[in-house]
């Protein structure tokens, strides 16, 4: 058991996360997997959404969103097949929590899958996973494999009357096919980029039909939920609307990186990098913290006493999104780190939007003229104006992703940019 959870609070993930390649065999034994989808098909759907409502899980891929109410806007009713897709393309700098799950406990995804997939009445499903994750690839596949052996996929699965199949469908290595239209858009096998919205994807999703695409740790939480119930899930949680456990990736300049198992609304940013990852590298001081992945906006060392939750992040101005902390020390350059993440949205930008595509290119190309030297004082207010004109301005959220930390970073370590510019080099070179 994690030492970062409470001993009341009872840990999904973090316990079974030890050897690589967790067969059926371990999970039938040690999780007792696959009894809650006979519990689940003892029950209707109705039902089974209702607790999803009832356990505040909202989604963990960084929207947020109540994963129960995202199900019920399936049509009970629809001409054409329904689907059910999990996103597996983490791709979110920082983020690595969904690679854990996969690599250690696919089945319990599959069970999700397969419980999700009766509940709004889908009879296939897919995973689609980032071009770079071969190797969770392959050991979903051979997990899928054995659910078929076993009669957990395929027809009339453990004699329910229900048929669920499953496909795992690898991506190109392309960010963008993190937002839901985007893969939905690969999943068929056009150009990787946005839909305009509406419809949305539980209307009009994969291959015209109605679908719900949820991420990889979302749909994990799923068997635990109908196992206890949703009042028991929503319990774990500490605040209002937020149930359940989250998995937090922390890397960086900490002792102690890896993936913690919080419960939601329980821990602090400052008791996460001090007292469970054991401090800054060195001994160094804090700097500032990136909270959510790189699309969140930065915090300063003065503003990491929040508690680590949806919520309480939004106040502050930034998100936590897909819950991967990247904690910077004192030494380490900001206008570097903030060029590199510019030059990833950058490249990354389907291009579709106007907006997006001009707009993050120019951003790179200040940033990185004003870490050789060559910035110019007038550079941090065009900066500042350009995030004007992307955030909110495009089709998806990669304009928002974008302009959010150049426009944290300007305002929060203003002297590091304007050191840069008038020393013509970085003060730490």
């Amino acid at each position: 058991m994690s030492d970062t959870m409470d001993e009341t609070v009872e840990t999904m993930f973090i316990q079974h996360f030890q050897e690589e390649s967790r067969p059926l065999a371990y999970y039938l034994k040690s999780m007792d997997g696959y009894k809650t989808v006979k519990k689940a098909f003892g029950m209707s759907q109705d039902d089974i959404i209702g607790e999803m409502k009832k356990s505040w899980l909202r989604g963990r891929g960084g929207a947020s969103f109540p994963t129960g109410t995202k199900w019920g806007f399936i049509p009970k009713q629809s001409p054409k097949p329904k689907y059910l897709v999990c996103n597996a393309d983490e791709s979110e700098p920082g983020t690595f929590k969904d690679r854990d799950i996969m690599r250690y406990t696919p089945h319990l995804l599959i069970e999700g899958m397969v419980i999700g997939g009766f509940a709004i009445g889908a009879h296939v499903g897919y995973i689609y996973i980032r071009g770079e994750y071969a190797r969770e690839a392959k050991l979903l596949d051979e997990a899928i494999d054995e659910a078929y052996e076993a009669g957990y996929l395929g027809k009339n699965i453990l004699g329910s009357g229900f048929d669920f199949d499953l496909t795992v469908h690898r991506g190109a290595g392309a960010y963008i096919c993190g937002e839901e239209t985007a893969l939905l858009n690969s999943l068929e096998g056009k150009r990787g980029e946005p839909r305009v919205k509406p419809p949305f994807p539980a209307q009009a999703g994969a291959f015209g039909g109605p679908t719900i695409v949820n991420n990889v740790e979302t749909l994990a939480s799923v068997p635990f939920i109908i196992k206890n119930g949703g009042d028991w899930y929503a319990k774990l949680g500490k605040l209002e609307k937020s149930g359940g456990t989250r998995l937090f990736c922390v890397s960086g300049h900490v002792k102690k990186p890896g993936v913690y198992e919080f419960a939601s609304g329980s821990v602090t940013l400052r008791q996460i990098i001090y007292e469970h990852c054991h401090g800054i590298l060195g001994d160094k001081k804090l700097k500032a913290v990136i909270p959510g992945g790189s699309s969140a906006p930065v915090l300063t060392a003065d503003e990491i006493d929040v508690i680590a939750d949806i919520e309480p992040m939004s106040k502050i101005g930034t998100m936590l999104g897909s819950a991967a902390i990247v904690v910077i020390s004192e030494d380490y350059c900001i206008v570097k780190l903030l060029r590199r993440i510019a030059h990833f949205y950058a490249h990354e930008s389907c291009g579709q939007c106007t907006p997006c595509r001009e707009g993050t290119r120019w951003m790179w190309d200040i940033i990185e003229r004003i870490e050789a030297g060559h910035g110019r004082d007038q550079d941090l207010q065009l900066l500042l104006d350009i995030t004007e004109n992307v955030g909110m301005k495009t089709l998806c959220a990669l304009g928002d992703a974008a302009a959010g930390p150049v426009a944290s970073f300007v305002k929060k370590f203003r002297a590091d940019f304007e050191a840069h510019i008038r020393g013509g080099k970085c003060p730490n070179a």
